[in-house]
């Protein structure tokens, strides 16, 4: 193939299947939802809301697909009606698989989960056939950026991680893993690629794992927060308990790698404060976040300045600013109590298996056969 850098790629259809640039299909959505008395959602803007009364419908839109709920039946109805009128749709009925997300009703819940999604990875992987394992990372292993043979073809190892990190939308239990591997990409290793394959053999597991949400109308939210100090051999960062992710910046004491992954709890619980009154959600304040450092506690508490904390960044102080505020309240936990373990460290089978029981991680339960029975 020559390549020459003067030419360019004409695009001949549209991503997602659009007719049109998907800037300009979301402009023209935007419009007619609007001039039916739809607002924006300022702190998503991919949701639209209309209230009327005790009625609210909510609209939830990705590319030409749209979620529609209400706590009016005959409001969907109207607004399905509306936009047949407008555009060319397909009512699907009530949702039951989106965007890789399999739902199945229950009388008091609702169950989201990937099964489909992991039953074909471990089948393209050729791991239907392998023995299962209990965690998804094995505790006595540490990997190591530039230890083991080099892939040859890194390709297909990059291709999983990627997958894998999607499937993380519904499995807590995996974040930290896939966290972990996505640190190699650039110079992949054997050792990577083995550790890839053990969480491959542990989601073999259970497949049906999913996110369980209750009907109960209890509006309380509770946060946890953990760390893992310098957890990271090659550049000595430490992992926040929030979404597994590795700090930005070298924390050179374990007060202040606690204190700055309250932050990032908190500036999400900030936003997600915002996204609820808009809703019209019943006040949830102040929010409950559990932390099992009293050092990071007494930073955030304590107006007066310490020695130890003058070299923390002044934006992580605004922890201090929310809890005077009233927007949380901070509360100490004792360590077997602390559900974030299993987003910051790679634990036993058991001790695995004990946190994995507290979150709202179920079973999809299978029917007579085997077979999911889906409420359509």
């Amino acid at each position: 193939m020559v390549k020459d850098q003067s030419l360019v790629c004409k695009l001949n259809k549209s991503l997602y299947s659009l007719k049109q640039a998907s800037r300009q299909w979301y402009e023209k959505l935007t419009e007619a939802l609007c001039s039916k008395g739809f607002n924006h959602n300022m702190n998503d803007y991919s949701l639209f809301y209309k209230q009327q009364g005790d009625s609210v419908v909510y609209g939830a839109v990705y590319a030409d697909d749209v979620l529609v709920t209400s706590t009016n039946q005959e409001e969907i109805g109207y607004l399905k009606a509306f936009l047949l009128d407008k555009f060319k749709i397909n009512d699907l009925g009530n949702l039951h698989y989106f965007l890789g997300l399999e739902v199945l009703y229950k009388h008091d819940s609702v169950i989201m989960s990937q099964r489909k999604f992991v039953l074909d990875l471990l089948k393209e992987y050729n791991c239907l056939e392998y023995s299962v394992l209990s965690s998804p990372f094995d505790p006595n292993e540490k990997l190591k950026a530039k230890e083991g043979k080099p892939l040859e073809d890194p390709t297909s190892y990059r291709e999983l991680i990627g997958k894998l990190n999607i499937l993380t939308n519904t499995r807590l239990d995996i974040a930290f893993g896939v966290q972990h591997l996505s640190q190699f990409m650039q110079d992949l290793r054997e050792p990577h690629l083995k550790a890839t394959y053990h969480l491959l053999r542990y989601l073999k597991g259970d497949p049906t794992l999913g996110v369980f949400m209750s009907n109960i109308a209890d509006w309380s939210v509770r946060a946890f927060c953990d760390f893992d100090w310098a957890s990271y051999p090659d550049s000595r960062r430490s992992v926040s308990g929030y979404k597994s992710k590795k700090q930005e910046t070298i924390s050179l004491s374990s007060a202040e790698a606690t204190y700055m992954s309250l932050r990032k709890v908190i500036g999400e619980l900030v936003w997600l404060s915002r996204l609820l009154t808009e809703l019209r959600v019943p006040s949830i304040h102040p929010i409950v976040v559990f932390c099992d450092s009293l050092s990071a506690l007494n930073i955030a508490k304590n107006p007066v300045f310490h020695e130890r904390t003058k070299h923390i960044e002044v934006d992580c102080h605004f922890v201090r600013k929310q809890l005077q505020e009233g927007l949380i309240s901070l509360h100490h936990i004792t360590t077997d109590q602390q559900l974030t373990y299993i987003l910051t460290k790679s634990l036993t089978g058991i001790k695995h298996s004990s946190i994995l029981g507290k979150l709202t991680v179920f079973s999809t339960p299978p029917t007579r056969g085997g077979v999911l029975k889906y409420i359509i």
